[in-house]
């Protein structure tokens, strides 16, 4: 779960930087509150269905910007999907008797922040390249883990499998869109701070650490 809401969170924080004025961000934050809570801070549960209805681009303002509406049609679908995700793992550990435990997160987000440059439009150009390998990181490790499971968590993990996929496709066609030049070089130097990121040694093992196998 912690996962998918830190993946909403980053999509948030691109539409709250980018595109949404004051009155949007402050809906958007709210809509993410009550997740954030029950995850971080022992909240009650998320009244799922209500929230999952209050999320759309139609109280963003509008811009006539094509990039813009692209990063906001892209980010506030991927958010719906996230949060939606995050419903069906809560779904599926209840159902299986699991608890939720709060954990530690690894290095690899925070380090490939380290990486994105400090001046604009090279700033969010790296924002979306790193947003693009973390989804792609995540399909690989759910294509490793799917075999291993029974039919009915391989199929979700499937199904998780096929919407960061398009997530990672979203982010490089954005970044690719606002750059002035092709960005494959800057993916290729992001691409190998992100690989020593997912080779390094972590203490404890999380879903985007430890080597892959």
């Amino acid at each position: 779960m912690v996962c998918e809401l830190k993946a909403a969170q980053n999509a948030m924080l691109l539409v709250r930087r980018y595109v949404a004025d004051k009155d949007g961000a402050d809906e958007l934050l709210a809509c993410l509150k009550p997740y954030e809570d029950f995850t971080y801070r022992w909240g009650p549960e998320p009244d799922f269905v209500a929230l999952h209805k209050q999320i759309n681009k139609s109280t963003m303002p509008q811009t006539d910007d094509p990039w813009g509406r692209q990063l906001l049609d892209s980010m506030i679908l991927l958010i719906k999907e996230e949060l939606h995700h995050f419903w069906q793992v809560r779904e599926i550990m209840l159902s299986r008797d699991i608890p939720y435990v709060k954990i530690t997160a690894s290095n690899y987000a925070r380090g490939l922040r380290r990486e994105v440059r400090s001046h604009e439009p090279v700033m969010l150009i790296d924002k979306l390249i790193c947003g693009a390998y973390i989804e792609a990181r995540s399909c690989e490790r759910f294509a490793a883990l799917a075999p291993w499971l029974d039919d009915d968590l391989q199929k979700f993990y499937l199904s998780l499998l096929r919407s960061e996929a398009r997530h990672y496709q979203d982010y490089l066609d954005l970044a690719q869109r606002i750059a002035a030049d092709d960005i494959s070089e800057r993916v290729r130097q992001l691409g190998e701070a992100e690989a020593a990121l997912i080779n390094a040694p972590e203490a404890e093992f999380r879903f985007h650490s430890g080597v892959p196998v």
